[in-house]
């Protein structure tokens, strides 16, 4: 037991140690939509069920889904991406300004942003429409837009972990958003990045990008192996074919399914030729080839099918067969890591040592691991970029993946829960939210032994509104520490005027400590937080508004002491002073419909 324990207290370590990491995400982002309905009648049309809506649920997919699995892990997510001038772009937009990634993606007027709409009754997947078609290229301008935030995200992202170089994750599923200028970019800007991995349905069009991990799935594997030229050997005995179908390109994750064999014949047909007597294509599948095949013995790829021997017993399967082609993968690849996707089988990890290691899953319903693999990939880049070994990052990447996948949904890992299934406290901290000047030194000076960033921000927060939040969020995503300074009542009356505040500090400073965005909370006399600033000396000082932030006037300061100093815009129509006169609008009107000659009994029930 006490192993274990000290086995959980390490990877625990290393979760922490990734806090902050910077990552960028650049691949096919979409749009999840999840529909729960009810049906208890068929439709008289058809024999067809009649199901009635009763809760939708829109989430982040694809690359974007990864980058809210850096940004819920811990990490410093930013997301390029080109995304649809249109609804189902605004949607994403708002997933990933809740989740705390930078949203530095591109719109693409006229080319729509792709979704997987899924229609449930009873927890179970009746149908599913997808939109967003790969054949919608990008347009030049499209592309070098494209091209243009991939370079300045890099920068951005150097420049606030201050001149370390920042990790990549690829994530192409097919849908168009990496056509060949920017694979190229990519590939010629590989030194920019430290560590790099790539998630990709096609590993051919990724020759030259050294990338540090790649995460294919079985069938991507195989589909490589085959277009690297392999070729069947003879083996004896029957076959098991599995097929991998049509149009799994641009569809997420692969799937398998049992067919015929190579050549049109069943496995358990006597009259078929022997294996040897049957020589498949090598090379490059041809457009009429659907299948990916490995032979008889599982060492050997073919383009048409994947095949393995019954007579081998229970012990061969997917896992031993993805183990003995490690080797292969990574010098096709280039990549240091290999980790083959076996989807609800585990995965199947090897390295520059030679050595497989094993992780295994838990069976679920397919409906509950989507999005998984982004969390297994998340959790993965993450260890790698801060230099854990390749068992830890294994380890942790298929715990991320395992304990997602509990519910319907669009898996996402988040750091609090992969530090409870270890056991460990979810805080880094015992310090209570709302703290004293004298406590706020002692809890800096902790964090700061620890190398984590300080974030500081300051303001009234009189009435706590949807601007308020979101530009917390994004703030604490700019460090691993977020600090709130809040204008006590008396300071907010020179700043405001008489009738304000509305809310006394009290009740302010308990709202923000609520969030979970915001670390501490520290209230202030002054009208400047010059003292605070002083004090904390902030990595990053933050504040609301959309002018430069040489205009704000603790940037001097905030230089001086070594910080950086960010502005962040507010959310349109969203302010205190806006709700506070709605408010007494709706009063005036209130009063202003009682007559004024009916009883005050009347008048006082009326208000």
């Amino acid at each position: 037991m006490a192993g274990a324990a000290a086995e959980q207290r390490r990877l625990a370590t290393v979760v922490e140690s990734w806090l902050g990491r910077p990552v960028l995400i650049v691949g096919d982002a979409m749009l999840d939509e999840w529909r729960f309905a009810e049906s208890d009648r068929l439709c008289r049309e058809a024999p067809a069920p009649v199901l009635t809506l009763r809760r939708r649920i829109s989430a982040a997919g694809g690359a974007a889904n990864t980058a809210v699995n850096v940004a819920a892990l811990g990490g410093r997510a930013v997301l390029v991406a080109p995304v649809g001038a249109d609804v189902a772009g605004d949607e994403l937009h708002d997933c990933l300004d809740r989740a705390g990634v930078w949203d530095r993606t591109v719109n693409q007027p006229g080319r729509p942003t792709p979704v997987k709409r899924r229609m449930l009754a009873g927890n179970q997947i009746l149908l599913r429409e997808d939109s967003g078609d790969p054949d919608d290229a990008l347009d030049p301008e499209g592309v070098d837009r494209l091209l243009t935030a991939l370079s300045c995200a890099t920068e951005e992202l150097r420049a606030a972990a201050g001149g370390e170089a920042p990790t990549l994750v690829v994530c192409d599923y097919g849908l168009g958003a990496l056509p060949a200028p920017v694979r190229a970019w990519l590939v010629e800007n590989r030194e920019r990045y430290a560590t790099v991995a790539l998630d990709a349905h096609d590993l051919a069009d990724w020759r030259g990008l050294a990338p540090t991990v790649v995460t294919p799935s079985f069938a991507e594997a195989t589909r490589l192996l085959a277009r690297a030229g392999g070729r069947a050997r003879p083996t004896g005995g029957p076959d098991l074919h599995l097929e991998h179908p049509d149009g799994d390109r641009v569809d997420g994750p692969s799937e398998m399914t049992a067919g015929v064999a190579p050549g049109g014949v069943r496995a358990d047909d006597a009259t078929a030729p022997a294996l040897d007597d049957r020589q498949g294509p090598v090379g490059e599948p041809t457009p009429g080839e659907s299948r990916v095949a490995l032979t008889g013995d599982g060492l050997s790829v073919t383009g048409t099918g994947v095949t393995v021997n019954t007579q081998a017993g229970e012990g061969v399967d997917r896992a031993v067969l993805a183990e003995s082609r490690l080797a292969e993968l990574r010098a096709h690849t280039g990549a240091d890591v290999v980790a083959v996707t076996l989807d609800t089988e585990g995965a199947v990890v090897g390295g520059v040592d030679g050595e497989p290691r094993r992780s295994h899953s838990t069976p679920v319903p397919a409906s509950h691991a989507v999005g998984a693999g982004d969390a297994y990939l998340a959790a993965m880049t993450l260890a790698l970029a801060a230099d854990a070994p390749l068992p830890t990052a294994a380890q942790l990447a298929q715990l991320a993946a395992t304990i997602t996948v509990s519910d319907t949904g669009t898996c996402v890992c988040r750091r609090d829960d992969l530090l409870a299934a270890l056991d460990q406290p979810t805080g880094t901290t015992s310090h209570p939210g709302l703290v004293g000047g004298d406590e706020l030194d002692a809890i800096v000076a902790e964090h700061r032994e620890a190398g984590r960033s300080v974030v500081f921000t300051n303001g009234c927060f009189d009435v706590l509104h949807r601007g308020h939040v979101r530009y917390l969020e994004q703030a604490r995503a700019l460090g691993d520490l977020l600090i709130v300074a809040v204008n006590s009542d008396g300071s907010v009356r020179r700043l405001k005027g008489p009738d304000r505040p509305v809310n006394p500090v009290e009740d302010r400073g308990a709202l923000l400590a609520a969030l979970s965005c915001v670390d501490h909370v520290v209230v202030f006399e002054e009208d400047s937080p010059a003292a605070l600033i002083e004090a904390v000396r902030p990595d990053v000082y933050v504040k609301g508004g959309d002018y430069p932030p040489e205009l704000v006037p603790e940037a001097p300061l905030v230089r001086r002491l070594g910080g950086q100093v960010r502005t962040l815009g507010y959310v349109p129509d969203r302010s205190t002073s806006a709700i506070i006169e709605r408010i007494r609008s709706h009063s005036r009107d209130a009063s202003a419909q009682v007559a004024p000659d009916e009883p005050l009994r009347a008048r006082t029930q009326a208000s």
